[in-house]
């Protein structure tokens, strides 16, 4: 894995964090599709990053959060 510093000198990795990907998703319902979660997160002001690993997803239905968090860091 690679690890980006940024000019703050924080590690930056290649997707967001399950915390930040979670305050974007609040609000949804769950089961929820992955469109869903794009929309969700697009109302609640994701940046750019946080939306494009949530369209990446491989997976096409989430039962919970914990099934987001576990798709996205790819376990």
């Amino acid at each position: 894995m690679v690890t980006t510093i940024t000019t703050e000198g924080e590690p930056m990795n290649d997707a967001p964090n399950p915390i930040q990907m979670q305050k974007f998703l609040s609000g949804i319902d769950y089961p929820a599709s992955k469109d869903d979660l794009v929309s969700t997160a697009e109302g609640n002001g994701a940046p750019d990053d946080v939306l494009e690993t949530l369209r990446n997803l491989s997976q096409g239905s989430f039962d919970s959060p914990t099934d987001v968090s576990s798709a996205v860091s790819g376990g």
